[in-house]
């Protein structure tokens, strides 16, 4: 069964690396920028060479992901997820992408349960995007919103759970977000933040490390402690709810005192 669905992913992805290949050569590119943005090209041949070039270059990186993801990667300070503590992953998992283990790289039902938790809440409590399209981002991708822009995520988001396992894409992840305060990567968090190493942190700190990529620079105890709690908070009752951590331990974690390395 297993295999089945791989190569049904597989062909899933060659259709669509053929269709992007096929959409881009006949001026597909030019079409999206048109649609999605203002900003005017000065001459009609810069335009196609430039369209040209980064359509192969985004092909070159479909076809050969792991040498890209390679290149992308800062594996000096590059934390192993064993070393990395469970809780520490599991808050990551329930606050950003609570059915990680279940799809393939995109989820439309965590979309929409995203969505509905959201508007009960009255907060952005959940993004719709899974950690592998995240990860993507983190790696490539620009922050502008285009029709492009969202289809190439979609296609590396496929192909990367195809070459990777979930703990590889996971360790990735953990290693490439942003923390804030110029923390890249759950190692240099827990230094900047607790002034240890990522082995060390207890669930209380996990939860408050966990909240903080959602608006790193609004959230990050260096900048407002209380909105830190408050996305700790989100974050324990995510994980309670996922059946990670019990109600008494969340209520713990929110009691243990939070000691800053600065």
């Amino acid at each position: 069964m297993k295999t089945m669905r791989l190569r049904t992913g597989r062909v899933v992805v060659l259709l669509l690396i053929i269709f992007l290949v096929a959409f881009m050569w006949a001026g597909g590119g030019l079409l999206l920028r048109s649609y999605t943005s203002k900003i005017q090209v000065p001459t009609e041949a810069v335009t196609t060479v430039t369209t040209v070039s980064s359509t192969w270059e985004r092909i070159h990186r479909i076809i050969f992901l792991k040498k890209a993801v390679t290149a992308k990667l800062d594996k000096k300070n590059y934390i192993r997820l064993s070393d990395v503590p469970l809780a520490m992953q599991q808050a990551i998992i329930a606050v950003e992408d609570s059915r990680f283990y279940q799809h393939s790289g995109f989820d439309v039902e965590g979309i929409l349960r995203a969505t509905l938790v959201n508007v009960q809440t009255g907060s952005f409590a959940e993004g719709g995007s899974t950690i592998s399209q995240q990860l993507i981002k983190n790696l490539f991708l620009s922050q502008e919103r285009t029709l492009g822009r969202k289809a190439e995520e979609f296609i590396l988001a496929i192909d990367i759970e195809m070459n990777y396992s979930k703990e590889e894409i996971l360790e990735m992840y953990l290693n490439t977000i942003y923390f804030g305060s110029g923390a890249y990567g759950i190692g240099e968090a827990s230094n900047i933040y607790f002034g240890k190493p990522p082995f060390h942190l207890n669930l209380a700190e996990c939860a408050m490390l966990a909240g903080l990529p959602n608006a790193p620079s609004l959230t990050s105890p260096y900048v407002s402690f209380e909105a830190a709690k408050q996305r700790q908070a989100v974050v324990l009752a995510a994980m309670t709810r996922n059946g990670y951590i019990g109600p008494a331990q969340a209520q713990d974690a929110k009691l243990t005192p939070i000691l800053l390395a600065k």
